[in-house]
């Protein structure tokens, strides 16, 4: 099964889901981290694995190829120094999720173990029809807030709405690496957005989205005892695509192990990314990125375009 990314595109339209502040207010974006030039530059995060799925290390510029809607670009920035982390943790808490709270914040937990308590940042989000944020952006999290725990699940989900709407808050901070990670069992009933709207929403802000899907046995398409296939099951498909177009991936887990695992190889996955940068085109809109490895021993993961011309920066 592909593992799943997320693309994020700006939009200004409203998205049907309201922020809900009174907990915790909601800071308006900022700058968004970039390279310093005196032009636009498109920036990318990129993760680069060998054959054996061990990721690349000491690569330079030259071992990349960018194409920018079939026109090659020169890189103009470089950087594979560790730089510290900013996380959105985004809980589907609709109705279907009722028997899998317990093991989302568990899941959620592990992550924030194996981040840095000095430099790295989190924040949580909850989601059913409307996006509620929990917890706002902090340094040191270690332990996930305890309004989480007395949240009910109830109701419909707008799961592709929900994961724009955080992408776009995560855009906004000042770490060079950031993403969104979801725990959900994939279902969405109440979105205005398509997954493509979303993936384009979040590749084109560079916010990759990880899906760590939270299903039992039976609904996990990779177990032994699974009943449902990769094909009916709502972790694949488009929800997969959503997520690998970002630049992000899917994880389906099951058992206190896999969510363990899972959980280091994720953040584990965000320090080893690569930073790239190029200028933008000229050309206003959409545009499809592809880049590729001159080792053809190595595979690559980025997001899967930009949007040129927007009112603030792209990266």
């Amino acid at each position: 099964m592909r593992r799943l990314m997320i693309v994020s595109v700006l939009v200004t339209a409203s998205f049907g889901l309201e922020a809900n502040t009174a907990q915790a207010p909601v800071s308006q974006p900022g700058p968004v981290a970039t390279f310093k030039s005196s032009v636009d530059l498109v920036r990318i995060n990129a993760v680069v694995r060998d054959k054996k799925g061990r990721f690349a290390v000491d690569l330079t510029a030259k071992d990349f190829e960018v194409v920018d809607g079939g026109v090659p670009r020169p890189i103009t920035d470089f950087r594979r120094d560790e730089a510290t982390l900013s996380v959105a943790l985004l809980f589907d808490v609709s109705g279907s999720m009722e028997a899998r709270m317990v093991e989302a914040r568990e899941a959620a937990t592990h992550v924030l173990s194996w981040m840095n308590v000095a430099g790295d940042e989190a924040a949580v989000f909850t989601f059913d029809t409307r996006l509620d944020q929990v917890a706002e952006f902090q340094g040191g999290l270690q332990k996930l807030p305890p309004k989480l725990s007395s949240v009910k699940p109830y109701g419909a989900t707008s799961l592709h709405d929900a994961i724009a709407r955080t992408a776009e808050r995560v855009a906004g901070r000042d770490a060079l690496r950031r993403a969104v990670v979801v725990f959900t069992d994939g279902i969405d009933t109440a979105s205005r957005l398509t997954p493509s709207e979303v993936s384009g929403i979040a590749s084109s802000i560079d916010v990759p989205v990880y899906i760590m899907g939270i299903v039992a046995g039976i609904d996990n398409p990779n177990a032994d005892i699974s009943t449902t296939s990769v094909e009916r099951s709502a972790l694949t498909g488009s929800l997969s695509n959503l997520a690998y177009w970002t630049g992000g991936e899917t994880f389906v887990v099951s058992t206190i192990s896999e969510r363990s695992l899972t959980a280091r190889q994720l953040v584990d996955e965000l320090r080893h990314q690569y930073l790239i940068a190029f200028e933008s085109s000229n050309t206003p809109g959409w545009h499809p990125l592809v880049v590729r490895m001159r080792n053809k021993d190595l595979t690559v993961r980025a997001r899967s375009g930009y949007i040129a011309g927007q009112s603030r920066p792209t990266s």
